[in-house]
């Protein structure tokens, strides 16, 4: 299998700590990928130009990060990154899409504070960092369990994100949290694993 995407995506980084723990790993082949380079493949293996994209052998192409990790999680026989039992796999996708929903706007803002500052919405910026404030305080109110799953895969990845890009501090303001980030990196060597491997 092949995966497009690039070392910084927390999207990518998502796939590449499930096949760690999956030990699917060796199986799959890394190539950079580039959105803003219309030359680049991905925008053939994906009509949308968004990472990442896995390339099946079979030549399919599956996108996004979440459909990715189901197939993953299939591959290594299921039930181990989304559970079997329907009230936790509800619950383990929630707890992934709100993840999710904080890197969009993480990356929102990182992309508007990209543009010349005459041109940036203040107005915006707060907007996409009152979602990112939001999710976090929900976050901090009920930290995640420390079973690796799709779900705290995801999570552990986005405060990386917020780490690596900061769009605004966090650490301070959420104890528990922290904790658990700290708690999640020492039972999920498939995370710390990947660190080294983004250069």
């Amino acid at each position: 299998m092949l995966l497009r995407c690039s070392l910084t995506s927390p999207f990518g980084r998502k796939v590449q700590v499930a096949a760690h723990h999956l030990g699917l790993i060796d199986r799959i082949e890394f190539v950079a990928a580039d959105t803003l380079d219309p030359a680049d493949p991905l925008r053939q293996d994906n009509p949308l130009g968004k990472m990442p994209v896995m390339i099946l052998d079979d030549g399919r192409r599956i996108y996004d990060s979440r459909v990715i990790l189901e197939h993953l999680d299939h591959l290594a026989g299921g039930g181990r990154i989304l559970p079997a039992d329907w009230e936790e796999r509800l619950a383990c996708l929630t707890l992934q899409a709100l993840a999710d929903g904080i890197l969009d706007a993480s990356l929102l803002v990182l992309y508007e504070e990209r543009r010349p500052e005459a041109e940036r919405s203040p107005a915006w910026l707060e907007r996409q960092r009152g979602k990112i404030r939001r999710g976090l305080a929900a976050l901090d109110a009920t930290p995640p369990h420390l079973l690796v799953d799709a779900g705290t895969i995801t999570v552990a990845c986005m405060l990386n994100q917020l780490d690596r890009r900061k769009p605004l501090e966090w650490r301070g303001d959420h104890p528990a949290l922290l904790a658990w980030f700290a708690a999640f990196a020492q039972a999920a060597p498939a995370f710390t694993a990947t660190i080294a491997s983004r250069g």
